[in-house]
């Protein structure tokens, strides 16, 4: 199964593609799409589209996991945002490649890291144990692979060893090991 991760921005949006198969992890692909070249928005969305069907037919994902909107200070930065959003399900939308999911930040670095509110250096130390050697140009980069992975983690639905001092919400990445 090929999983394509989003984390999205109207200025830019990181990309991540990764496949799973028999528990087996791959990294496939990742990056960061940007728009900030583009003064006005109306015209930028044309282009956050575009970008994402040519991400479409690149990979051809089964699955799209991308994060949910946040709060954003400022109510110009969310309706940017939410239009950005807007452009890119309507591109997965097009090639109904399957099921397009959404998570929070908070449950996408619960499931990774174990911790909700883990800080991005958590996250990639993490990732870096499933996929090892990846260097990140962004942030954005990472963010969407840990999207990716969390959906991953989050649909598997694995058995979940509960210890006495705090319950687990998500598989654990020492369960993943073999």
């Amino acid at each position: 199964m090929i999983i394509l991760g989003i984390d999205p921005g109207s200025l830019k949006a990181g990309y991540a593609v990764i496949e799973l198969e028999n528990r087996k992890y791959k990294y496939l692909a990742s990056g960061v799409m940007k728009y900030a070249h583009i003064e006005t928005f109306i015209d930028r969305l044309g282009l956050i589209f575009n970008s994402c069907k040519n991400l479409m037919e690149e990979y051809q994902p089964d699955e799209i996991a991308i994060e949910s909107l946040v709060y954003v200070q400022g109510t110009t930065s969310i309706l940017k945002l939410a239009q950005a959003r807007g452009a890119m399900l309507a591109a997965f939308n097009l090639y109904k490649c399957g099921h397009i999911y959404e998570y929070s930040p908070n449950e996408i670095k619960s499931w990774v890291s174990g911790h909700g509110h883990a800080p991005k250096e958590s996250i990639q130390k993490a990732l870096d144990m499933v996929f090892k050697g990846i260097i990140y140009k962004t942030d954005d980069e990472s963010d969407a692979l840990a999207i990716a992975f969390a959906h991953t983690l989050s649909s598997r639905k694995l058995p979940v060893k509960v210890t006495t001092k705090k319950k687990c919400r998500g598989t654990r990445l020492r369960d993943l090991r073999n």
